[in-house]
C-alpha cells in the first residue's frame, strides 16, 4: 500500500496545467500532443480538467492566445460528465467564463467565439436553462456582446428546433425591449435570429400540430417584432438590413395574425419590392419573401384573400422584369442564383393564378401588347410556364392568346422570339394552333430553324438586356419544337401538309430545308397509307410549288453532303417520298438509284477522309440529274425544268458554291434539248447570271458549257467569239492602265480566266471528230498569248487549265483514232512556264498555297503538253526541266497541296524521258543526264527531298526499262498497245545493218558503278519507304543491264548465270519488304549488298569504290554506315582482282572520308574499311599511304587543335586494335623507327616533362610512325600487351608507387607530374588492353583528395587482379618491400594496392604468408591511412585461409577498436562486421565479451557510420551467443535492448536499419515468441513516428508479460537516455519510459520511477527547446494518467479539487 501512495503522489494538476499551458505552444504538432492527451484524460476526470482549463482560461485571450483550444477542451470535458456529477453551480461557473470571453471583444464569429459557442452548447446538453440563463444575462441592457448571445439562439433555433421553441416566449420576451436600442451594423444577426426562431416555429407546428407553443404572448411579441422590422428596419439605408429584414418578415408572415398582416402589407408589400432594384442574390431573397407573402394573402384557409388582383398588379409588373434579368444563368447551372429566382417567380405567378386565372391572362396579354421587351419576355415566359397548369381555365380565351401572339411575330429582341417560339410549341401541343394562323406560327418557327451562327441580335432596337441569347440556341429550339410538333401531335398534320413545301422554294428559308424536309418525310411516312389524298391536297393548292421546282431546287441543294441536319439524305428521303408528283416513269428509277446516294453520303467522317469528296459527289449528283432526264423522255417537262433552273438563280448568291452546281445542271439539261434558239437563249443567260470574279462559279459556267458544247459545240463556240470580241477593248484599256488607275486589272483578268476555261472545256466535252480545226485555229491565232497577261493566280491556274485541256483534248483524240499533232506546242509549254513562276513586277501577290497550286496545274499541264506529238526538242527539255527540278525541294507542308505537286514532278520527268531520244545510246544519255539532275535531291539531308528523289528515279528506270523492252507509250501504257512507238525503221533502214547500240544502250552507257554507290547507301536509309525504293532502283539498273545485248568485242567476263541468281535473291529481298515492313533493316541491306557484290563488273566495281567518298560522307548516318559497310564487303569478297594502282586510289578515297567525317563512329568505321582494305589486299601499300597522309598533316597542320581529333591518330588506333593487322602495322612501324629510340622520362625523380617525337626524328615519315606508335599503345592492340608481358608486374608496380609520389608532388601544388603519369598509364591501360583500368584512372586520377587516389589505387588493383591473376603474386612481392619505403605517399600507395591484391593471392600460399605479416607488422604505422589500409587487406583475405589468421586479425581490430582516430575506429569497426561473418567460434569466444562491450561504447558515438555500424556488428556477434556462452551475451543483450529500442527511430536512416536488422537477429536468443511476432509487422519498418510509438507500446507491453524482471533495467537505460545528445532519442526514450510504467504492474517498479518518471516529464515539457520532445512528453503524461496504474489519482485528487473548489468559493465570498 505505500507503493501504492507514492503512485498516487504523482503531481496530476500540476501535470494537466502543463499540459492545456501546451495548447498554446509555438509548435502545432506539440499543441496536437497535448490536446490529444487532454481528450483523453478529460473522459478520466472531467472536473480536474475542466478546473484546470477554467483558470487559464480566466485570463482570456490576453493571457492565453490559444483559449479556442482551451475551450474545445472543456467543452469535451463538460459533454463527458456523468449527470451526477453535474453541478449547476458549476457549470454556470464554465457559462459565465465563456460568456465573459465572448463579450471581452467586438469581433464576431472569431474561432474562439465558436469554441466558446460548442462550450455553452455543451453545458446546454446538460443544462438548457442554465444555459440560456446565462445568456439572458447578456440580453438586458446595451451589451457587446448581444449580437453573439442572439446569434448563440439562433444557432441553437436551427440546430434544436424541438428544445428551443418551447422556451421561445421567454426569448422574445428579452429580445424585444432591446431591439429598439440595436446598431444597424447588429441588425442583420437579430433579423436572422427571427428567422431562425420562425422557422423553428414552423417546424415544430408540423411535428406538434396540436401541441402549439404559440399563445397570446408569443403572438403578441411576434407582432410586435413584426412591426418594428417592418416600420424601422425594413426602410433602414443599410442594405444588409433591409434584406435580412425582408427575409426575416417572409417568415413571420405565416405566423401573424390575418388583421396585422392585412394592415402590414400597404407597407409590407413596396417594401418588398424595392429590393428587385439590387443584385441577383438579393432579387432571390426579396421572391421567396414575395413568395411566402402570397401564399399567406391568397390561400388562407380562415378568410377571403387579402389582395384584390388590382392589388397584385404593382407585384406582378415587378416580377416580369425579373424573368428576363434572371433568365440567362439557367443555362450555366442547375442550382443557379439565377435558376432559383425564375422558379420562384414561376410560383409567385401561380400562387395568383390560382385564385384569380381570369385577371392575371388578361394581364399577361395586356403586358404583351405593350412590346416593351423585358415585360413581354417576362409574360411570355409566364403564359408557357402556367398554360399547362391553367388550360381548362383559359380553354376559351384562345383565340385572344392566338391574336397576341400574332401580334408579337415581327418582334426582333432575340429574347422575346425565343420565349415566343416555346410558347408557340406550348400552344400546339394544347391545340391553339388552327387555320391560317396555325401557318403563320409555323412559318414562325421554319424561319428562325433558318437562322446562321453568324446572325445576332441589334443591341441598338433592345432598350433591355434579356441575357446572354444567341441565335444557335434558338435555332435548336425552333427545330425542335417543330420536329415534336410534326411528330407527336396528330391535329398539326392538315396544317404542316402541304404547307411546308412552299417552304423549300423562298431563299430565306434555305438554312431551314434539312429540317423542312425531315418534317415532310415523317409526315410522309405516317400518312404513307393515304399518300394519293396527299398529293391530291398538293395540286388544289395554288400557292404550292411545281414539282419541275421542287426538283430543280432539291437537287441543287445536294450540293454540300456535309452541312448540318444531314442535308442531302434528307433531300434524297424527300425525293422518294414525293416521287408520284413526277412524271410516273422516275419513281423505279429513284428507288434504285437514290439508296446508293444516301449510303455515299451517309458516314461523314469517312468523307471528309477523302479530299476529292466533293467533286466526287458532284459528278453523281449531275449524272442523277442526266440519268433522270433520260429516263422522263419527255421534252415539255425538260423545257418546264430547265426555266425553272433558270427562276432560280435568284435563289444562290454568286459566291455560293451552289450557283456554280445550278450551272452544271443547267448546262446537263441543255445538253440533251435539241432547241438551238432555247440553248442559245439559255447560255446567254448562264453568263449573265454567272459572276466570273469568283472562281468556283467561273468553273461551274466553264463546265456548264463544257456540257452544253458536247451537242451544242458551234453554239457554244460561237458564245465565246461574242465574249472575246467584247472584251478585245479591253486589251487596249490595259495599255492605259499604265497610266491611269480607272482600269480594273482583276475585271479583266476574271474575263480571261472565264475564256480560257470555257475554251478548254468545251475542247474537253466536245466530240473527237470535230475539234483539230478548232484547236488548231485557237493555237494557230496565237489567241493565247492574249491570256497570257492575268496576274491573279485564280486567273493563272485557270489558263492553266485550259492549255491543260486542250492537250488532253488532243489525246484523247488520239484515243479514239483521230491523232493529230500540237502546232506550236513548245510554245504553249513556255507559256506554262511563264504562268507558273512568280512575278515580281505583279502588283498582285500570289500567296504561297496559291503558288503552289499553280505550280500542281502547271506540271500536269507541261505532262500533257510534253506527251503530245511532236517530239520534244533538247532546248525546251533543258528548259522545262531547269524550271522544274527545284519543286523537289520544296517543304513538305502543306502536305495536301505539295505531294500532288511532287507527283505531277515525277509523271513530267518520265515523260520527258519517254518522248526524247531516237536510239540506245541517246535514251542512256538522256536517262543518265536526268538522273545526275535528281542526285542532289536522293543524297540530300532532309527527309522527304530523300524520298521524293528516289520515287523519281524508280519511277523514271520503269519507264526506261519498258523503253528497251516494248517502245514507248505517250500515254504511259504498261507492255504493248496501240499507242507504243518503235524505232523509226525509215529513219535508219534494216535493223540487220546497224549494231545494237543503235537499237538499245550499252551496259557501259549507264555507268553502273556511279549509280549502284548513289543509291546503295539509301538501301541503309532510316526512312523505310526509302530504303524500299531504293532496292526497287537496283533491281531495275541490274535487270536493264542484264537484258541489254553484250557489246561486240567486249572482255567484261560477266557469269550470266551467277549474276541472274543474284538478281532473282534481290528480287526476293524486294518481295519480302513489300509484304513485311517488320523485318529488320540491317538483314535486309547485306543482302543487297551480297547480292550487287556479284552483280558489278570489275570495271564497275573499280567505279564503285573510287567514288565512295560522298557515300561515306552521305548526311544520314544510317546510310553512311551502310556504304561503308558495302566497301567492306566488296573489298573482302573481290579485293584480289584490285590492282595496286586501285588500291591506292580506294585508300586515298576512303582516308578522304575519314578527314571529311565528322561523326566519330562513322570515322571509324570507315577505318575499319581501310583494315579491311590492307588486309584482302596489299597491306604495305595501304600503310605507306596512310603514313605519308600523316606526314603531310604533321607538316602542314596543327594537329593537336584539330577540331574533332586528328584523322590519322584514329587510323593509326584502328590499325593497333586489328586482330590481324596489328602485327603487320607494329613490324612496319619499327621497320621504320628502328634507328631512333625513344627516351624515357624519369617519372621517379618526378620530372614531369614529356617525351616529343618531332624533336628527336627529322623526316617527315619518321614523325608519322612515331606518333603511330604512341597511339599503337593507346590502341591496346595484342602486339601492345605481347611487348610488355615480361615486364608488366614492374612496370605496374613502379607506376603504382609513383602515383603516390606524384600525389604528394600536386598536393604541393605540383600537377605536371601527376598529368605525365596519367598519361604514360593510361597509355599503358591501352597498350595491355585494360579498359577498365583506363576508365579508373580517367575517373579519379587527378583527384588529389587521399581518400579518392587511395580507392582509385585500390580499383586498379582489383582490376588488374581479376584481369591478370597471374601477375599478382610478382606485383604483390615487390609492394611487400615498398612498405619499408621512407616516403609516407609511396607506403600508403602500396598499402592500397596490397589490401586490394591480398583478395586474390589465395593461390600463392608464401606469399600470402609474407603479406599478412607485413600488414600485421604496419598496423601500428605512423600514418592512419597506412593503418587503416592493413587492417581492410587483412581482412580480405581469401576466405579459404582467413580461418587460420582470424586470431591474429581479431586481435588486430581490438586493439583498433581503442584507437584515437575516427577513420581508424570506423575501418576496425567495419572490418570486424566482416570478419565476425566467417570467423570459427573458438577464435571469437575468448574476446566475445571484450568486443561486445567494445562495441556498445560505440553505439553511442556521434558519428553516424560508426553508430549504425556497430549496431550492426553486436547482431553479428548474436550468432556466437550460444551455448556456454549464451548466458553472458544474454546479458549483454539485455544492457543493450533499450539502446536498440531507442536508436530503431534513429535521425539517421542507415542506423534505423541496422538496429532492425540486429533486433530481428538477437530476439531468438531472448526466447519470446510475442516479440518476434512483432518484428514481421508493418510498423517496425515504418519510419512513421506514430508507427514506431505503435510498436513501442507494443513492445512494452511483451517486456512487461515475459521479461518484468528485466523492467528495472530497462528502465535505467532508458532514464540514463532522457540526457541523450539527440531530441530524437530523448522523446524516443520518454515514450518508452512511459510504455513501460504504463504497463507494469511492478508495484517496486512503480515505486521507483513512476513519480520521478512524472515530474521529469512535467519539468521537461516545461523547458525543452526541442518541440517533439514537448510533443512526446505531452503524450508520455496521457499515457500515465490514463494507464490502470494509476486510478486513485482520480478519485483522491478529485476529492482535493472539490475542497479547493469550496475553499475558493468561501475566498471569493469574504
Amino acid at each position: 500500500m505505500a507503493s501504492s501512495s507514492s503512485v498516487t503522489s504523482i503531481p496530476a494538476p500540476e501535470a494537466i496545467q502543463v499540459l492545456v499551458s501546451s495548447l498554446a505552444d509555438e509548435s502545432s504538432i506539440v499543441r496536437e500532443a497535448s490536446m490529444a492527451s487532454l481528450k483523453d484524460i478529460s473522459s478520466l476526470n472531467p472536473l480536474l480538467v475542466l478546473d484546470c482549463c477554467s483558470a487559464v482560461s480566466r485570463g482570456g485571450r490576453r493571457r492565453f492566445w490559444n483559449v479556442a483550444g482551451v475551450f474545445q477542451v472543456m467543452a469535451l470535458g463538460v459533454r463527458a460528465l456523468d449527470k451526477r456529477d453535474v453541478d449547476p453551480s458549476y457549470m454556470a461557473k464554465l457559462a459565465k467564463i465563456a460568456t465573459t470571453e465572448m463579450i471581452s471583444s467586438k469581433e464576431l464569429n472569431a474561432d474562439w467565439q465558436r469554441a466558446a459557442a460548442g462550450l455553452l452548447a455543451s453545458i446546454g446538453s446538460h443544462l438548457p436553462d442554465l444555459m440560456m440563463e446565462e445568456i439572458f444575462l447578456h440580453l438586458s441592457g446595451p451589451s457587446s456582446a448581444l449580437p453573439a448571445m442572439v446569434q448563440i439562439l439562433a444557432d441553437f433555433a436551427s440546430a434544436d428546433a424541438l428544445q428551443f421553441t418551447p422556451r421561445l416566449k421567454g426569448v422574445l420576451a428579452r429580445v424585444l425591449p432591446i431591439l429598439g436600442n440595436v446598431r444597424d451594423a447588429h441588425r442583420p444577426i437579430f433579423a436572422h435570429a427571427f428567422k431562425c426562431w420562425c422557422q423553428a416555429a414552423w417546424q415544430y407546428n408540423m411535428d406538434f400540430p396540436s401541441h402549439s407553443p404559440l399563445d397570446a404572448d408569443v403572438m403578441s411579441f411576434l407582432n410586435s417584432a413584426f412591426e418594428l422590422l417592418l416600420r424601422v428596419w425594413a426602410i433602414s439605408r443599410d442594405l444588409k438590413v433591409r434584406t435580412s429584414s425582408v427575409e426575416a418578415l417572409g417568415q413571420m408572415v405565416g405566423l401573424i395574425t390575418r388583421t396585422q398582416l392585412k394592415a402590414a402589407l400597404p407597407r409590407l408589400v413596396p417594401t418588398v419590392l424595392e429590393l428587385y432594384k439590387k443584385d441577383q442574390d438579393i432579387a432571390l431573397l426579396a421572391t421567396s419573401s414575395l413568395h411566402n407573402l402570397l401564399n399567406a394573402s391568397l390561400l388562407s384557409e380562415t378568410g377571403p384573400p387579402l389582395l384584390d388582383f388590382e392589388d397584385l398588379t404593382v407585384i406582378l409588373s415587378t416580377l416580369l422584369p425579373v424573368v428576363c434579368i434572371n433568365n440567362d444563368s439557367k443555362e450555366h447551372s442547375d442550382f443557379s442564383v439565377g435558376l432559383k429566382t425564375y422558379n420562384e417567380v414561376q410560383r409567385c405567378f401561380l400562387t395568383v393564378g390560382l385564385v384569380y386565372p381570369d385577371d392575371l391572362f388578361a394581364f399577361l396579354l395586356n403586358k404583351c401588347r405593350l412590346k416593351e421587351e423585358s415585360l413581354t419576355f417576362g409574360s411570355l415566359c409566364v403564359l408557357k410556364h402556367l398554360l399547362p397548369r391553367s388550360s381548362e381555365a383559359w380553354y376559351n380565351k384562345r383565340p385572344l392568346l392566338v391574336e397576341a401572339v400574332k401580334s408579337l411575330l415581327d418582334e426582333q429582341n432575340l429574347g422575346v422570339r425565343m420565349a415566343l417560339s416555346e410558347l408557340i410549341v406550348v400552344m400546339a401541343s394544347h391545340c391553339y394552333l388552327v387555320g391560317p394562323s396555325g401557318e403563320l406560327f409555323v412559318e414562325y418557327l421554319v424561319r428562325h430553324c433558318a437562322l446562321s451562327d453568324v446572325d445576332r441580335n441589334d443591341p441598338e432596337n433592345s432598350k433591355v438586356k434579356l441575357g446572354r441569347f444567341c441565335p444557335i440556341e434558338l435555332r435548336a429550339i425552333c427545330e425542335k419544337g417543330l420536329l415534336l410538333i410534326t411528330i407527336t401531335i396528330p391535329e398539326m398534320e392538315h396544317i404542316l401538309w402541304p404547307f411546308l413545301l412552299t417552304m423549300i422554294i423562298p431563299r430565306v428559308y434555305t438554312a431551314a430545308v434539312a429540317t423542312v424536309c425531315r418534317c415532310i418525310s415523317e409526315l410522309c411516312r405516317h400518312r404513307s397509307s393515304n399518300i394519293s389524298s396527299m398529293l391530291s391536297e398538293c395540286k388544289a393548292r395554288a400557292d404550292i410549288p411545281s414539282p419541275e421546282e421542287l426538283f430543280a431546287r432539291l437537287l441543287v441543294l445536294l450540293h454540300d453532303p456535309l452541312v448540318r441536319e444531314q442535308l442531302a439524305t434528307q433531300i434524297l428521303t424527300v425525293l422518294c417520298y414525293l416521287a408520284p408528283l413526277f412524271p410516273k416513269n422516275i419513281n423505279l428509277f429513284w428507288q434504285d438509284e437514290i439508296p446508293k446516294m444516301k449510303a455515299y453520303v451517309s458516314d461523314t467522317e469517312d468523307l471528309k477522309l477523302d479530299p476529292s469528296y466533293q467533286e466526287t459527289w458532284d459528278d453523281m449528283i449531275i449524272n442523277f440529274l442526266s440519268e433522270s432526264l433520260d429516263v422522263i423522255q419527255d421534252p415539255d417537262w425538260v423545257i418546264s425544268l430547265g426555266n425553272a433552273f433558270t427562276n432560280q438563280y435568284e435563289l444562290y448568291t454568286p459566291d455560293d458554291e451552289h450557283a456554280a452546281l445550278l450551272h452544271r445542271c443547267l448546262g446537263m439539261l441543255l445538253q440533251k434539248v435539241d432547241n438551238r434558239a432555247y440553248v442559245r437563249n439559255k447560255i446567254d443567260w448562264m453568263y449573265k447570271q454567272a459572276n466570273i470574279a469568283i472562281p468556283t462559279n467561273r468553273l461551274g459556267l466553264a463546265k456548264a458549257m463544257g456540257l452544253v458544247a458536247a451537242s451544242h459545240l458551234d453554239t457554244v463556240l460561237d458564245k465565246l467569239k461574242d465574249i472575246l470580241a467584247n472584251v478585245g477593248q479591253s486589251i487596249f484599256q490595259r495599255l492605259l492602265s499604265f497610266f491611269s488607275d480607272s482600269y480594273k486589272t482583276e475585271e479583266s483578268d476574271d474575263i480571261h480566266a472565264a475564256l480560257a476555261l470555257m475554251y478548254g472545256y468545251a475542247a474537253r466535252y466536245a466530240p473527237s471528230t470535230v475539234i483539230e480545226a478548232r484547236i488548231d485555229a485557237l493555237v494557230g491565232t496565237n489567241m493565247l498569248s492574249r491570256l497570257l497577261h492575268v496576274r491573279h493566280p485564280t486567273a493563272k491556274q485557270a489558263v492553266i487549265t485550259a492549255i491543260d485541256l486542250l492537250g488532253r483534248a488532243v489525246i484523247n483524240a488520239a484515243e479514239n483514232g483521230a491523232s493529230f499533232p500540237l502546232k506550236r506546242r513548245d510554245q504553249l509549254l513556255d507559256y506554262i512556264l511563264t504562268l507558273m513562276g512568280r512575278d515580281e513586277n505583279d502588283g498582285v501577290a500570289d500567296s504561297s498555297l496559291e503558288l503552289l497550286h499553280t505550280q500542281a496545274l502547271a506540271l500536269s499541264a507541261c505532262t500533257t503538253l510534253v506527251s503530245v506529238e511532236p517530239k520534244l526538242t533538247i532546248e525546251t527539255r533543258n528548259h522545262v526541266m531547269k524550271a522544274t527540278l527545284g519543286f523537289f525541294a520544296l517543304p513538305n507542308e502543306p502536305v495536301d497541296v505539295v505531294n500532288p505537286l511532287i507527283d505531277n514532278l515525277i509523271t513530267l520527268l518520265c515523260a520527258i524521258l519517254l518522248t526524247s531520244g531516237e536510239d540506245g545510246r541517246s535514251r542512256a544519255e538522256q536517262l543518265l543526264h536526268i538522273l545526275r539532275q535528281i542526285d542532289q535531291y536522293v543524297s540530300s539531308p532532309v527527309d522527304y527531298q530523300r524520298r521524293r528523289g528516289c520515287l523519281a528515279v524508280h519511277e523514271m528506270l520503269l519507264k526506261f526499262r519498258m523503253l528497251c523492252v516494248s517502245g514507248y507509250c505517250a500515254l504511259g501504257c504498261h507492255g504493248s498497245c496501240t499507242h507504243s512507238k518503235q524505232i523509226d525503221r525509215t529513219l535508219h533502214g534494216n535493223f540487220s545493218n546497224l549494231p545494237s547500240a543503235f537499237v538499245l544502250p550499252s551496259r557501259e552507257a549507264l555507268c553502273l558503278g556511279e549509280r549502284v554507290i548513289m543509291y546503295l547507301p539509301r538501301c541503309a536509309d532510316t526512312n523505310s519507304e526509302v530504303r524500299k525504293v531504293s532496292a526497287q532502283i537496283l533491281d531495275q539498273l541490274f535487270s536493264i543491264s542484264l537484258s541489254l545485248p553484250k557489246p561486240v568485242g567486249s572482255s567484261t567476263g560477266v557469269d550470266v548465270e551467277l549474276s541472274y541468281g543474284a538478281l532473282s535473291s534481290l528480287e526476293d529481298v524486294i518481295a519480302i519488304l513489300r509484304s513485311d515492313a517488320s523485318i529488320d533493316p540491317s538483314e535486309v541491306f547485306n543482302r543487297i549488298v551480297s547480292s550487287i557484290c556479284i552483280l558489278l563488273t570489275k570495271n564497275e566495281l573499280v567505279a564503285t569504290l573510287h567514288g565512295c567518298t560522298a557515300a561515306i560522307c552521305d548526311k544520314i548516318k544510317q546510310s553512311a554506315e551502310g556504304a561503308i559497310q558495302a566497301v567492306i564487303e566488296f573489298v573482302s569478297k573481290r579485293g584480289k582482282e584490285l590492282s595496286e594502282t586501285d588500291v591506292t586510289r580506294t585508300t586515298q578515297s576512303l582516308l578522304s572520308a575519314v578527314v571529311h567525317v565528322t561523326e566519330k563512329h562513322l570515322r571509324l568505321e570507315t577505318l575499319g574499311a581501310i583494315s579491311s582494305l590492307a588486309e584482302n589486299t596489299s597491306s604495305k601499300i595501304v600503310f605507306d599511304e596512310l603514313l605519308a597522309s600523316a606526314a603531310r598533316d604533321i607538316v602542314t597542320k596543327d594537329i593537336s587543335r584539330l577540331r574533332g581529333g586528328w584523322p590519322m591518330q584514329e587510323a593509326f588506333y584502328a590499325f593497333s586494335q586489328h586482330a590481324l593487322l596489328s602485327f603487320q602495322f607494329l613490324e612496319h612501324l619499327i621497320s621504320v623507327l628502328n634507328q631512333s629510340p625513344v627516351d624515357k622520362v624519369d617519372l621517379e625523380k618526378g620530372n614531369s616533362s614529356s617525351h616529343s617525337a618531332d624533336g628527336q626524328i627529322e623526316d617527315d615519315i619518321l614523325q608519322a610512325a612515331m606518333f603511330a606508335l604512341t597511339a599503337f599503345f593507346r590502341g591496346g592492340g595484342k602486339v601492345g600487351k605481347r611487348a610488355v608481358e615480361q615486364s608488366y608486374a614492374s612496370v605496374l608496380a613502379a607506376l603504382t608507387l609513383q602515383f603516390g609520389s606524384c600525389h604528394g608532388l600536386a598536393s604541393s601544388g605540383r600537377q605536371e607530374p601527376l598529368r605525365a603519369l596519367l598519361a604514360a598509364f593510361q597509355a599503358f591501360c591501352e597498350c595491355v588492353g585494360d579498359l577498365e583500368m583506363g576508365k579508373i584512372l580517367a575517373r579519379d586520377g587527378e583527384q588529389n583528395e587521399k581518400e579518392k587516389w587511395i580507392n582509385l589505387i585500390g580499383d586498379v588493383a582489383g582490376s588488374i587482379s581479376i584481369k591478370r591473376p597471374k601477375e599478382v603474386q610478382t606485383i604483390s612481392l615487390i609492394l611487400t618491400k615498398s612498405l619499408n619505403r621512407h616516403q609516407r605517399f609511396q607506403r600508403e600507395a602500396a598499402a592500397a594496392a596490397l589490401s586490394e591484391f591480398v583478395r586474390y593471392s589465395g593461390g600463392f600460399s608464401s606469399l600470402l604468408e609474407q603479406m599478412v605479416e607485413a600488414l600485421c607488422r604496419h598496423v601500428s604505422d605512423e600514418s592512419p591511412t597506412v593503418r587503416c589500409l592493413c587492417l581492410r587487406g587483412l581482412v580480405q583475405i581469401p576466405s579459404i585461409h582467413i580461418y587460420q589468421y582470424t586470431t591474429q586479425i581479431l586481435g588486430v581490430i581490438v586493439a583498433l577498436l581503442d584507437d584515437l582516430d575516427e577513420s581508424v575506429q570506423l575501418t576496425a569497426v567495419s572490418c570486424l562486421l566482416t570478419v565476425l561473418e566467417s570467423s570459427p567460434s573458438d577464435a571469437v569466444e575468448p574476446i566475445l565479451l571484450n568486443l561486445s562491450v567494445r562495441l556498445r561504447n560505440l553505439q553511442i558515438c556521434l558519428n553516424t557510420k560508426i553508430r549504425s555500424t556497430a549496431f550492426a556488428a553486436f547482431g553479428t556477434l548474436s550468432s556466437y551467443g550460444v551455448g556456454a556462452h549464451h548466458e553472458i551475451f544474454l546479458e549483454q543483450i539485455h544492457a543493450a535492448i533499450p539502446r536498440l529500442i531507442l536508436h530503431l527511430h534513429d535521425e539517421d536512416i542507415s542506423v534505423r536499419q541496422a538496429c532492425r536488422k540486429t533486433l530481428k537477429r538477437i530476439t531468438p536468443l531472448m526466447e519470446m515468441e510475442g516479440l518476434a511476432t512483432l518484428l514481421n509487422l508493418q510498423y517496425f519498418t515504418s519510419d512513421h513516428r506514430n508507427d514506431y510509438e505503435d510498436f513501442l507500446r507494443d513492445f512494452t507491453r511483451q517486456i512487461a508479460q515475459h521479461l518484468p524482471s528485466r523492467v528495472d533495467t530497462y528502465m535505467v537505460s532508458t532514464i540514463q537516455a532522457l540526457d541523450a545528445p539527440w531530441p530524437i532519442i530523448q522523446a524516443n526514450a520518454i515514450y518508452l519510459a512511459s510504455s513501460m510504467l504504463s504497463l507494469s504492474d511492478d508495484q517496486r517498479i512503480l515505486a521507483l520511477y513512476y513519480t520521478k518518471v512524472f515530474g521529469m516529464l512535467v519539468g521537461k515539457i516545461s523547458r525543452s527547446a526541442d518541440a517533439v520532445v514537448r510533443a512526446t512528453c505531452s503524450s508520455a503524461l496521457g499515457l500515465l494518467l490514463k494507464s490502470t496504474n494509476s486510478l486513485s489519482w482520480r478519485t483522491a485528487r478529485l476529492d482535493r479539487v472539490e475542497s479547493f473548489r469550496r475553499g475558493h468559493d468561501s475566498e471569493s465570498k469574504m
